[in-house]
């Protein structure tokens, strides 16, 4: 088994045990909970439960049991295939769908439907685990999401988007309206020293460049305002865009990790759309293009501000 000790400071006093693990470490709320039922969660030498409440001066220690490592199976998972080829297949991935088996989440991914389609036809530099991903997009983000077939690919797209030579264009709803009509969001994005499932703008992370432009305004909809963006992506950090958009205080709709909590739409995750994905066939040195249109979910909100779709 592995362990990890945290210490608990002055400002933990009093809070369950279980909420205490997940903000301060990468397990999550209800594995920390499963631990305590094991007994696995210690404080000076004797268990405590889920619920128990921290001490400051008394160290949580944890230990972890052995995981087996994860492998990714082929899964008869229904795709929406835009291009493919011997080299690349573009994907429109549907909001809800993981990108690849992680814990929590070991099949219904990305992954397991591309090898069931692709016939284990993927790149193998990113393992096991993540065949053929050379980038990811959020599980309730929405878009076109492009994978390597074979190595050679995978290295040349992996290239392109390190060297900033790829085009990802996303579409998203913003809360409040942008007065200006486009604009840069460069801010260093790392790990929250707050909560550890959440990213951040830090001054020590790492370089993160967001531009946008405004598609169309909705002042005073129902007693809340709005405005349709483009974000393009110059770089390619975890919550880019959702962490830069709150960053200036126009969180994506739908956020509930960085944004209002409480929406006026019923929505099942972010207004947020990889619309566009452009890049250099690997092969061919074509250069390629795709868009994808709004999801339904999305687009019907827009048609209920007054906007249009068809931008």
């Amino acid at each position: 088994m592995r362990k990890i000790t945290l210490n608990p400071t002055e400002e933990n006093e009093l809070e369950r045990v279980d909420k205490f693990i997940s903000d301060n470490s990468d397990i999550s709320r209800s594995y920390a909970a499963r631990l305590c039922e094991m007994g696995l969660v210690t404080c000076e030498g004797k268990p405590i439960g889920k619920k128990s409440r921290v001490k400051k001066d008394c160290a949580i220690e944890i230990e972890l049991p052995q995981t087996e490592e994860m492998s990714a199976e082929p899964e008869n998972i229904p795709l929406d295939v835009v291009y493919e080829d011997d080299d690349v297949i573009v994907v429109n991935k549907p909001q809800g769908m993981v990108v690849h088996p992680a814990a929590g989440n070991a099949s219904g991914t990305l992954v397991n439907a591309l090898m069931y389609h692709c016939r284990g036809g993927l790149s193998a530099i990113n393992g096991v685990i993540r065949p053929g991903i050379v980038h990811r997009i959020d599980k309730d983000t929405s878009g076109l999401i492009v994978a390597a077939k074979n190595n050679e690919a995978h290295l040349a797209l992996s290239a392109q988007l390190k060297e900033r030579k790829a085009l990802r264009k996303y579409i998203a709803l913003v809360n409040g309206i942008i007065k200006d009509d486009e604009g840069t969001v460069n801010k260093p994005i790392a790990r929250s020293a707050a909560d550890r499932k959440k990213m951040a703008v830090r001054a020590d992370g790492r370089d993160a460049v967001t531009h946008y432009r405004v598609i169309e305004r909705f002042p005073n909809r129902n007693g809340a305002s709005y405005t349709l963006v483009e974000c393009v992506l110059e770089t390619g950090r975890t919550h880019q865009i959702r962490v830069h958009m709150a960053s200036i205080g126009h969180s994506i709709v739908g956020d509930k990790k960085y944004g209002i909590k409480k929406e006026k739409f019923n929505l099942n995750g972010q207004l947020l759309h990889a619309r566009t994905i452009g890049f250099t066939h690997p092969s061919t040195g074509v250069a390629m293009e795709f868009t994808s249109e709004l999801p339904s979910y999305f687009s019907e909100i827009i048609e209920w501000l007054g906007g249009n779709i068809n931008f």
